[in-house]
Protein backbone atom coordinates (compact mmCIF):
# COMPACT_ATOMS: atom_id res chain seq x y z
CA UNK A 1 0.00 0.00 0.00
CA UNK A 2 1.51 3.43 -1.40
CA UNK A 3 1.93 6.21 1.73
CA UNK A 4 1.34 9.42 1.34
CA UNK A 5 4.14 11.69 2.54
CA UNK A 6 5.21 15.60 2.89
CA UNK A 7 7.10 17.76 0.58
CA UNK A 8 4.25 20.36 0.09
CA UNK A 9 3.62 23.88 2.09
CA UNK A 10 0.73 25.55 2.52
CA UNK A 11 0.83 29.39 2.23
CA UNK A 12 -0.56 30.42 5.95
CA UNK A 13 -1.13 33.76 4.44
CA UNK A 14 -3.76 32.29 1.98
CA UNK A 15 -5.94 30.99 4.49
CA UNK A 16 -6.60 34.64 6.02
CA UNK A 17 -9.36 35.64 3.94
CA UNK A 18 -11.17 32.87 4.91
CA UNK A 19 -10.30 33.13 8.97
CA UNK A 20 -11.65 36.37 8.76
CA UNK A 21 -15.12 35.33 9.31
CA UNK A 22 -14.51 33.57 12.48
CA UNK A 23 -14.11 37.23 13.70
CA UNK A 24 -17.55 37.22 14.20
CA UNK A 25 -18.40 33.95 16.07
CA UNK A 26 -19.45 33.61 19.58
CA UNK A 27 -18.28 31.27 21.93
CA UNK A 28 -19.30 30.69 24.93
CA UNK A 29 -17.59 32.41 27.80
CA UNK A 30 -17.38 29.35 30.21
CA UNK A 31 -14.60 27.63 27.89
CA UNK A 32 -13.32 30.37 25.77
CA UNK A 33 -13.02 33.45 27.88
CA UNK A 34 -10.77 34.84 25.52
CA UNK A 35 -13.38 35.72 23.09
CA UNK A 36 -14.39 35.19 19.20
CA UNK A 37 -13.53 32.34 17.27
CA UNK A 38 -10.90 33.76 15.65
CA UNK A 39 -9.18 35.85 18.94
CA UNK A 40 -9.38 32.15 19.97
CA UNK A 41 -7.41 30.81 16.59
CA UNK A 42 -5.03 33.36 16.61
CA UNK A 43 -4.03 32.44 20.70
CA UNK A 44 -3.86 28.47 19.58
CA UNK A 45 -1.32 29.59 16.82
CA UNK A 46 0.90 31.37 19.13
CA UNK A 47 0.71 28.20 21.70
CA UNK A 48 1.60 25.53 18.83
CA UNK A 49 4.88 27.53 18.06
CA UNK A 50 5.82 27.81 21.80
CA UNK A 51 5.32 23.91 22.52
CA UNK A 52 8.19 21.89 22.77
CA UNK A 53 6.48 18.70 21.46
CA UNK A 54 5.80 21.26 17.96
CA UNK A 55 9.69 22.43 18.17
CA UNK A 56 10.96 18.95 18.18
CA UNK A 57 9.19 17.93 15.05
CA UNK A 58 11.04 19.02 11.43
CA UNK A 59 9.79 21.74 9.53
CA UNK A 60 7.29 20.12 7.26
CA UNK A 61 5.24 18.71 10.18
CA UNK A 62 5.16 22.02 11.91
CA UNK A 63 4.11 23.69 8.64
CA UNK A 64 1.22 21.04 8.47
CA UNK A 65 0.27 21.56 12.38
CA UNK A 66 0.50 25.44 12.36
CA UNK A 67 -2.49 24.93 9.01
CA UNK A 68 -4.12 22.89 11.13
CA UNK A 69 -4.19 25.16 13.95
CA UNK A 70 -5.12 27.65 11.52
CA UNK A 71 -8.22 25.84 10.44
CA UNK A 72 -9.28 23.98 13.23
CA UNK A 73 -12.26 25.48 14.15
CA UNK A 74 -13.22 26.89 10.76
CA UNK A 75 -16.76 25.47 10.77
CA UNK A 76 -17.65 26.81 13.81
CA UNK A 77 -18.86 29.59 11.29
CA UNK A 78 -20.85 27.35 10.14
CA UNK A 79 -22.52 25.29 13.24
CA UNK A 80 -22.11 27.86 15.84
CA UNK A 81 -26.06 28.71 17.16
CA UNK A 82 -27.16 30.40 20.38
CA UNK A 83 -28.78 28.36 22.50
CA UNK A 84 -30.58 29.48 25.86
CA UNK A 85 -28.43 32.13 25.69
CA UNK A 86 -25.24 30.49 25.31
CA UNK A 87 -22.95 29.76 22.07
CA UNK A 88 -22.59 26.24 21.00
CA UNK A 89 -21.50 24.69 17.86
CA UNK A 90 -22.34 21.09 17.33
CA UNK A 91 -20.43 19.30 14.98
CA UNK A 92 -17.96 21.70 14.10
CA UNK A 93 -15.34 19.87 14.05
CA UNK A 94 -16.64 17.17 11.02
CA UNK A 95 -17.88 20.57 8.94
CA UNK A 96 -13.95 22.29 9.74
CA UNK A 97 -12.54 19.25 8.04
CA UNK A 98 -14.90 19.18 4.89
CA UNK A 99 -14.19 23.07 4.90
CA UNK A 100 -10.49 22.71 4.85
CA UNK A 101 -10.43 20.20 2.17
CA UNK A 102 -13.01 22.31 -0.31
CA UNK A 103 -10.29 24.98 0.73
CA UNK A 104 -6.79 23.50 0.37
CA UNK A 105 -8.15 21.52 -2.95
CA UNK A 106 -9.93 23.48 -4.99
CA UNK A 107 -8.62 26.73 -4.28
CA UNK A 108 -4.97 26.65 -3.45
CA UNK A 109 -4.53 23.18 -5.23
CA UNK A 110 -3.48 20.72 -2.95
CA UNK A 111 -4.62 17.88 -4.97
CA UNK A 112 -3.14 15.56 -7.92
CA UNK A 113 0.55 14.67 -6.58
CA UNK A 114 0.82 11.89 -3.22
CA UNK A 115 2.71 14.75 -1.17
CA UNK A 116 -0.20 17.19 -1.96
CA UNK A 117 -2.97 14.56 -1.18
CA UNK A 118 -1.03 13.01 1.56
CA UNK A 119 -0.19 16.44 3.36
CA UNK A 120 -4.18 18.20 2.51
CA UNK A 121 -5.64 15.20 4.28
CA UNK A 122 -3.40 15.00 7.45
CA UNK A 123 -4.51 18.40 7.72
CA UNK A 124 -7.92 17.70 7.50
CA UNK A 125 -7.77 14.82 9.53
CA UNK A 126 -5.95 16.54 12.05
CA UNK A 127 -9.08 19.43 12.06
CA UNK A 128 -11.86 16.16 12.21
CA UNK A 129 -10.28 14.92 15.34
CA UNK A 130 -8.80 17.84 17.06
CA UNK A 131 -11.54 16.86 19.88
CA UNK A 132 -11.06 13.34 20.36
CA UNK A 133 -7.98 13.59 22.78
CA UNK A 134 -10.16 15.16 25.31
CA UNK A 135 -13.16 12.30 25.42
CA UNK A 136 -11.28 9.26 24.13
CA UNK A 137 -12.23 7.40 27.37
CA UNK A 138 -15.94 8.08 26.26
CA UNK A 139 -15.77 5.18 23.93
CA UNK A 140 -16.69 1.85 24.46
CA UNK A 141 -13.14 0.40 23.72
CA UNK A 142 -10.57 3.41 23.76
CA UNK A 143 -7.58 0.98 22.64
CA UNK A 144 -9.60 0.51 19.20
CA UNK A 145 -10.92 3.53 18.78
CA UNK A 146 -7.02 5.12 18.89
CA UNK A 147 -6.06 2.14 16.67
CA UNK A 148 -8.88 3.36 14.12
CA UNK A 149 -7.36 6.52 13.88
CA UNK A 150 -3.97 5.34 13.77
CA UNK A 151 -4.59 3.69 11.10
CA UNK A 152 -4.59 6.87 8.48
CA UNK A 153 -1.18 6.75 9.26
CA UNK A 154 -0.60 3.90 6.42
CA UNK A 155 -2.62 6.63 4.00
CA UNK A 156 -0.42 9.17 4.82
CA UNK A 157 2.02 9.15 6.67
CA UNK A 158 2.03 12.84 8.06
CA UNK A 159 -0.81 12.05 9.97
CA UNK A 160 -0.34 10.25 13.24
CA UNK A 161 -1.54 10.62 16.91
CA UNK A 162 1.21 12.06 18.65
CA UNK A 163 0.46 14.84 16.26
CA UNK A 164 -2.85 15.06 16.87
CA UNK A 165 -2.02 15.33 20.81
CA UNK A 166 0.22 18.14 19.92
CA UNK A 167 -2.70 20.48 17.87
CA UNK A 168 -5.30 19.22 21.17
CA UNK A 169 -2.86 20.54 23.40
CA UNK A 170 -2.06 23.97 21.89
CA UNK A 171 -6.16 24.07 21.27
CA UNK A 172 -6.47 23.96 25.16
CA UNK A 173 -3.94 26.00 25.96
CA UNK A 174 -5.27 28.72 23.64
CA UNK A 175 -8.12 29.24 25.66
CA UNK A 176 -8.98 31.15 29.46
CA UNK A 177 -10.92 28.62 30.89
CA UNK A 178 -11.28 26.98 34.23
CA UNK A 179 -10.53 23.65 33.45
CA UNK A 180 -7.48 24.24 31.21
CA UNK A 181 -5.07 21.76 33.94
CA UNK A 182 -8.31 19.20 33.75
CA UNK A 183 -7.67 19.07 30.12
CA UNK A 184 -4.12 18.79 29.61
CA UNK A 185 -4.45 15.77 32.02
CA UNK A 186 -6.84 14.52 29.46
CA UNK A 187 -4.65 14.92 26.53
CA UNK A 188 -1.82 13.28 28.45
CA UNK A 189 -3.86 10.18 29.61
CA UNK A 190 -4.39 9.98 25.37
CA UNK A 191 -0.75 10.33 24.79
CA UNK A 192 -0.15 7.18 27.48
CA UNK A 193 -3.05 5.33 26.53
CA UNK A 194 -1.64 5.39 22.51
CA UNK A 195 1.95 4.78 23.19
CA UNK A 196 0.38 1.66 25.09
CA UNK A 197 -1.69 0.40 22.19
CA UNK A 198 1.46 1.11 20.34
CA UNK A 199 -0.29 3.44 18.02
CA UNK A 200 0.93 7.12 19.10
CA UNK A 201 3.74 7.84 16.37
CA UNK A 202 2.39 5.62 13.65
CA UNK A 203 0.03 3.05 12.71
CA UNK A 204 -0.59 -0.46 14.98
CA UNK A 205 1.36 -3.04 12.89
CA UNK A 206 -1.18 -6.17 11.95
CA UNK A 207 -0.18 -9.48 10.36
CA UNK A 208 -2.13 -8.54 7.39
CA UNK A 209 -5.12 -6.75 5.65
CA UNK A 210 -7.97 -9.36 6.97
CA UNK A 211 -6.40 -9.17 10.50
CA UNK A 212 -6.37 -5.40 10.34
CA UNK A 213 -9.54 -4.79 9.24
CA UNK A 214 -10.99 -7.55 12.15
CA UNK A 215 -9.85 -5.16 15.03
CA UNK A 216 -11.53 -2.12 12.64
CA UNK A 217 -15.13 -3.95 12.95
CA UNK A 218 -14.60 -5.05 16.70
CA UNK A 219 -13.90 -8.88 15.85
CA UNK A 220 -10.81 -10.02 16.27
CA UNK A 221 -10.12 -11.25 19.82
CA UNK A 222 -6.87 -9.55 20.27
CA UNK A 223 -5.37 -6.18 18.01
CA UNK A 224 -2.46 -8.69 16.90
CA UNK A 225 -4.41 -11.55 15.95
CA UNK A 226 -4.10 -12.87 12.62
CA UNK A 227 -7.29 -14.33 12.00
CA UNK A 228 -8.59 -16.69 8.39
CA UNK A 229 -10.09 -14.68 5.67
CA UNK A 230 -12.77 -16.15 4.38
CA UNK A 231 -13.78 -14.15 1.43
CA UNK A 232 -13.72 -15.90 -1.98
CA UNK A 233 -12.33 -12.69 -3.77
CA UNK A 234 -12.23 -8.85 -4.70
CA UNK A 235 -14.56 -6.04 -5.22
CA UNK A 236 -12.60 -3.08 -6.58
CA UNK A 237 -14.81 0.23 -5.86
CA UNK A 238 -13.55 3.16 -7.23
CA UNK A 239 -14.11 6.28 -5.99
CA UNK A 240 -13.48 9.84 -7.41
CA UNK A 241 -14.54 12.80 -8.70
CA UNK A 242 -16.14 13.62 -12.11
CA UNK A 243 -13.30 14.21 -14.64
CA UNK A 244 -10.42 12.16 -12.21
CA UNK A 245 -9.83 9.92 -14.81
CA UNK A 246 -11.50 6.55 -13.30
CA UNK A 247 -12.76 4.97 -16.92
CA UNK A 248 -9.02 4.90 -18.21
CA UNK A 249 -7.91 3.77 -15.23
CA UNK A 250 -9.96 1.10 -15.14
CA UNK A 251 -9.58 -0.05 -18.43
CA UNK A 252 -5.71 0.08 -18.23
CA UNK A 253 -5.74 -2.32 -14.82
CA UNK A 254 -9.15 -3.92 -14.38
CA UNK A 255 -9.93 -4.60 -18.34
CA UNK A 256 -10.40 -8.13 -17.64
CA UNK A 257 -12.51 -7.76 -15.18
CA UNK A 258 -16.73 -6.92 -15.29
CA UNK A 259 -17.73 -3.90 -14.25
CA UNK A 260 -20.83 -2.42 -12.55
CA UNK A 261 -20.74 1.37 -13.59
CA UNK A 262 -23.88 3.96 -12.67
CA UNK A 263 -22.36 6.17 -15.62
CA UNK A 264 -23.42 3.32 -17.53
CA UNK A 265 -26.63 2.06 -15.92
CA UNK A 266 -27.17 6.28 -16.33
CA UNK A 267 -26.59 5.62 -20.41
CA UNK A 268 -28.84 2.40 -20.71
CA UNK A 269 -31.71 4.71 -19.16
CA UNK A 270 -31.30 8.02 -20.65
CA UNK A 271 -30.60 9.26 -17.25
CA UNK A 272 -28.66 12.61 -16.51
CA UNK A 273 -24.98 12.34 -15.94
CA UNK A 274 -25.59 13.40 -12.65
CA UNK A 275 -28.61 11.59 -12.08
CA UNK A 276 -28.69 9.44 -8.48
CA UNK A 277 -31.95 8.38 -8.37
CA UNK A 278 -33.69 5.50 -7.67
CA UNK A 279 -34.12 3.84 -10.75
CA UNK A 280 -30.60 3.96 -11.93
CA UNK A 281 -29.60 2.94 -7.83
CA UNK A 282 -31.68 -0.70 -8.41
CA UNK A 283 -30.38 -1.30 -11.57
CA UNK A 284 -26.50 -1.16 -10.54
CA UNK A 285 -27.45 -3.34 -7.21
CA UNK A 286 -29.46 -5.99 -9.78
CA UNK A 287 -26.00 -5.90 -11.53
CA UNK A 288 -23.88 -6.32 -8.56
CA UNK A 289 -26.26 -9.16 -6.80
CA UNK A 290 -25.76 -11.08 -10.10
CA UNK A 291 -22.16 -10.79 -10.03
CA UNK A 292 -22.31 -11.61 -6.26
CA UNK A 293 -24.12 -14.74 -6.66
CA UNK A 294 -21.95 -16.25 -8.96
CA UNK A 295 -18.43 -15.69 -6.73
CA UNK A 296 -16.87 -13.50 -9.40
CA UNK A 297 -14.55 -10.82 -8.86
CA UNK A 298 -15.96 -7.36 -10.40
CA UNK A 299 -15.26 -3.47 -10.60
CA UNK A 300 -17.93 -0.92 -9.32
CA UNK A 301 -17.14 2.91 -10.81
CA UNK A 302 -19.21 5.52 -9.51
CA UNK A 303 -17.82 8.73 -7.92
CA UNK A 304 -18.51 7.06 -3.79
CA UNK A 305 -17.45 10.24 -2.37
CA UNK A 306 -19.01 9.63 1.38
CA UNK A 307 -18.48 7.42 4.12
CA UNK A 308 -22.15 7.13 4.33
CA UNK A 309 -22.44 6.37 0.36
CA UNK A 310 -19.62 3.85 0.62
CA UNK A 311 -20.91 2.24 3.29
CA UNK A 312 -24.27 1.08 1.90
CA UNK A 313 -22.59 -0.38 -1.20
CA UNK A 314 -19.71 -2.29 0.88
CA UNK A 315 -22.38 -3.33 3.23
CA UNK A 316 -23.89 -5.26 0.26
CA UNK A 317 -20.22 -6.81 -1.36
CA UNK A 318 -19.71 -8.16 1.92
CA UNK A 319 -23.01 -9.70 3.03
CA UNK A 320 -22.08 -11.60 -0.46
CA UNK A 321 -18.69 -12.60 1.24
CA UNK A 322 -16.79 -10.54 -1.31
CA UNK A 323 -13.34 -8.63 0.40
CA UNK A 324 -13.73 -5.11 -0.75
CA UNK A 325 -10.47 -2.71 -2.01
CA UNK A 326 -11.53 1.26 -2.55
CA UNK A 327 -9.20 2.64 -4.55
CA UNK A 328 -9.49 6.34 -4.39
CA UNK A 329 -8.14 8.45 -7.85
CA UNK A 330 -6.89 12.29 -7.48
CA UNK A 331 -5.37 14.24 -9.93
CA UNK A 332 -4.81 18.34 -10.31
CA UNK A 333 -7.72 20.29 -9.56
CA UNK A 334 -7.48 22.70 -13.06
CA UNK A 335 -6.79 18.86 -14.88
CA UNK A 336 -9.72 17.28 -13.38
CA UNK A 337 -11.98 20.42 -14.67
CA UNK A 338 -10.41 19.97 -18.18
CA UNK A 339 -10.98 16.18 -18.29
CA UNK A 340 -14.43 16.74 -16.98
CA UNK A 341 -15.85 19.15 -19.65
CA UNK A 342 -14.17 16.78 -22.27
CA UNK A 343 -16.50 13.67 -21.28
CA UNK A 344 -18.89 12.46 -23.08
CA UNK A 345 -20.90 12.57 -20.00
CA UNK A 346 -19.94 16.04 -18.43
CA UNK A 347 -21.23 16.68 -14.82
CA UNK A 348 -21.82 20.10 -14.26
CA UNK A 349 -19.24 22.27 -11.95
CA UNK A 350 -21.81 23.40 -9.88
CA UNK A 351 -23.25 19.70 -9.23
CA UNK A 352 -19.20 19.12 -8.82
CA UNK A 353 -18.71 21.71 -6.22
CA UNK A 354 -21.92 20.26 -4.22
CA UNK A 355 -20.07 17.10 -4.28
CA UNK A 356 -16.87 18.41 -3.03
CA UNK A 357 -19.03 19.95 -0.30
CA UNK A 358 -19.35 16.36 1.31
CA UNK A 359 -16.42 14.82 0.18
CA UNK A 360 -14.42 12.16 2.27
CA UNK A 361 -11.80 10.05 1.31
CA UNK A 362 -12.31 7.18 2.42
CA UNK A 363 -9.89 5.61 5.36
CA UNK A 364 -9.09 1.77 6.50
CA UNK A 365 -12.00 2.07 9.01
CA UNK A 366 -14.80 1.24 5.88
CA UNK A 367 -12.96 -1.63 4.08
CA UNK A 368 -10.44 -4.48 4.31
CA UNK A 369 -7.87 -2.16 2.28
CA UNK A 370 -7.75 1.48 0.76
CA UNK A 371 -5.45 2.61 -1.44
CA UNK A 372 -4.93 6.98 -2.51
CA UNK A 373 -3.90 7.25 -6.26
CA UNK A 374 -3.19 9.87 -7.86
CA UNK A 375 -3.29 9.87 -11.63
Amino acid sequence: MAVMTVAWTIPLEKLEPTLADLASVGQDPVYHGEGDALAHTRLVMEQMARQPSFLALGAEDQQMLLAAAALHDLGKARCTVLEEGRWTSPGHSAVGAKMARELLMAQLGLAGTPEALGLREAVCLLVRWHMRPLHIFERDDPARALRQMASAGELTAAFTLEKLAVLAEADIRGRVCADQAERLEDIALFRALAEEAGCLRGPFSYPDAASRWADMIGRAAAPGQRVYDAAWGTVVMMSGLPGTGKDTYIAARYGQLPMVSLDGVRRELGAAPDDGGGSVLRAARDQARALLRKKMPFVFNATNLSPANRGRWIKLFHRYGAAVRVEYLETGWEERCRRNLSRRDSVPESAVARMLRSFEPPLLTEAEDVRWICV
